[in-house]
């Protein structure tokens, strides 16, 4: 299988620099720039460029979302692990709730019943898994949103199906641009899906809105490193590498921890707090790799499509960027002053 995968790499992986779902090859950095509405870029071709990244992210998340239930279940993030302790299989998915309740730790969230969240917003929630454990733990009302109508329906049924139709909900929608008024959350929760934003301010500033006066914002998430203070940029293989992990995944440009830190303090936000997981993470990518070398893992990727596959062929990606110290895994929580 291991022979086969390698040999389906150098056909399927298309060349660095290929956006999906554009007509023409661009630098990864020339589409982030467009994606996100950057200098020089004509309004028309940024409309079309942050279209194309939202349908190619629902696109892949369709295809591959079912996938990944039947291997790892209802979460979609990576798991929490204690650092040079050897996870076996069966930790795994007892490591993604822990992921959970380490970032819930780390921001602070109460759980008297006082001040518990009671509105709970789950921005990029995949097919629901952290919205329905959230509303578990808190009793609380929560809603989701995702690009993909493929998880919005299948979120919605595994909810039913749990006795949660009354607590949760879920809907497609662009976190760009939420569907809700102002100030109506307790806790905005973004597990793994800031790293598809195209625009990070404007991704911060949604976060923001929809909280209410003193809510927790808590964003766990896919950076690069941070910068030295005499560098401009990633060294020219850095961005190779996550140029490929771009095409495969329909990432636009990565930011660093730091950045959203800034980011936050430019909002006025209180109680900033950051940091790195990476450590933490290290088994994951390893365990996802070696479910998708099972039989029913891989005879189940075959039957799911190109995006997946390719998908699948950048994981050693991942794990490359992990241990060189380029790719971190980062927690970024915050309040909104009351």
């Amino acid at each position: 299988m291991v022979t086969l995968l390698r040999c389906c790499e150098s056909r399927f992986l298309r060349p660095t620099g290929w956006c999906p779902n554009l007509e023409r090859r661009l630098p990864e950095r020339r589409w982030a720039r467009l994606a996100r509405g950057g200098r020089g870029a004509p309004p028309l071709v940024m409309a079309s460029g942050a279209a194309s990244l939202r349908e190619g992210i629902a696109e892949f998340y369709d295809e591959s979302s079912g996938l990944w239930e039947d291997v790892w279940g209802d979460h979609m993030h990576h798991g929490f692990y204690d650092p040079d302790v050897k996870a076996s299989v069966s930790d795994h998915r007892s490591a993604q709730i822990r992921m959970i309740e380490e970032a819930l730790k780390f921001a602070g969230v109460p759980d008297d019943s006082l001040e518990k969240p009671k509105k709970i917003v789950d921005v990029g929630c995949g097919i629901g898994g952290s919205s329905r454990y959230l509303a578990k733990k808190y009793g609380a009302k929560c809603q989701g949103i995702t690009l993909s109508p493929i998880q919005a329906q299948r979120a919605q049924a595994l909810s039913a199906t749990q006795g949660l139709a009354s607590q949760v909900s879920f809907q497609v929608a662009d976190a760009l641009e939420q569907p809700f008024p102002d100030g109506q959350f307790d806790l905005v929760w973004s597990m793994e899906s800031g790293e598809h934003m195209p625009d990070k301010m404007k991704f911060v500033s949604e976060l923001v809105r929809v909280a209410r006066p003193g809510a927790t914002i808590i964003i766990v998430t896919w950076c690069h490193r941070d910068l030295s203070p005499s560098e401009d940029s990633l060294r020219p293989e850095e961005k190779k590498l996550l140029d490929r992990i771009c095409d495969a995944y329909y990432l636009p440009a990565w930011c660093s921890t730091a950045d959203y830190v800034k980011i936050a303090q430019s909002l006025s936000l209180e109680d900033i707090k950051s940091a790195d997981w990476s450590d933490n993470v290290a088994p994951f990518w390893p365990a996802v790799i070696r479910s998708a070398l099972t039989w029913k893992g891989f005879t189940s990727l075959l039957t799911t499509g190109w995006k997946t596959i390719r998908g699948a062929l950048v994981m050693p990606l991942m794990i490359e960027g992990y241990k060189k110290n380029l790719i971190k895994f980062a927690i970024i929580t915050c309040q909104k002053p009351r």
